[in-house]
């Protein structure tokens, strides 16, 4: 640091640098402070409209649950009004579901092919295709049920996949193989209902 012989060529100094470098400085603290206030913006934001999302999807789920697949357009409303969202996903998933029960097949595995094709998450991706699979097995397209079955890629499905390729193989009268796919499924740690499964078909 410079030394001053005096008080005066002290204040000249500091009115120097500020005449020079004054102006970046309080465009940097108006800068930052305006960054600070806009990421409080955006969190409060954000915060707002997941608080807005997480209410019109129960509305939306309770409507569904009351109406069943009468409710498939105020559903899909909210599907497409939310579509970056999670919530969209369980709105497409619970959709199916009553669609499935309503007997529309087709319009299920459209939710579910969206589902798994939009969500970020495995567990709902995997969910979505184990039900395009079933559904397919019940439509009787078993070779595609298969084929949807080859895209589950999470470890820990692997013996919800080999459970339903064994009710496939069952559908198909294929008894030996429906055996041996229960019986992986069990190895891989399926629960009591499948070793039921594979009882029933003991020789």
């Amino acid at each position: 640091m410079e030394a001053y012989e005096t008080e005066e060529q002290q204040v000249e100094a500091i009115k120097s640098w500020w005449k020079e470098n004054g102006k970046a400085v309080v465009v940097g603290g108006v800068v930052g402070i305006g960054a600070i206030l806009g990421w409080k913006y955006y969190q409060s934001a954000q915060i707002e409209a997941k608080d807005t999302a997480s209410m019109s999807y129960e509305k939306t789920l309770t409507t569904l649950q009351a109406s069943g697949a009468e409710a498939a357009e105020s559903t899909q409303a909210f599907i497409n009004a939310n579509a970056k969202s999670e919530y969209a996903t369980l709105a497409a998933l619970q959709l199916a579901k009553v669609q499935v029960e309503a007997g529309q097949l087709d319009n299920a595995i459209t939710q579910l092919n969206w589902i798994a094709s939009n969500s970020k998450d495995e567990s709902l991706i995997a969910t979505a295709q184990i039900r395009i699979a079933r559904i397919q097995a019940q439509q009787e397209e078993f070779d595609a049920a298969l084929t949807t079955l080859e895209t589950v890629k999470p470890a820990s499905w692997a013996a919800r996949v080999a459970e339903v390729k064994g009710d496939i193989a069952l559908r198909q009268g294929d008894i030996a193989t429906a055996r041996s796919a229960y019986t992986e499924a069990l190895q891989a740690g399926m629960n009591q209902a499948v070793q039921m499964k594979l009882d029933d078909l003991a020789e």
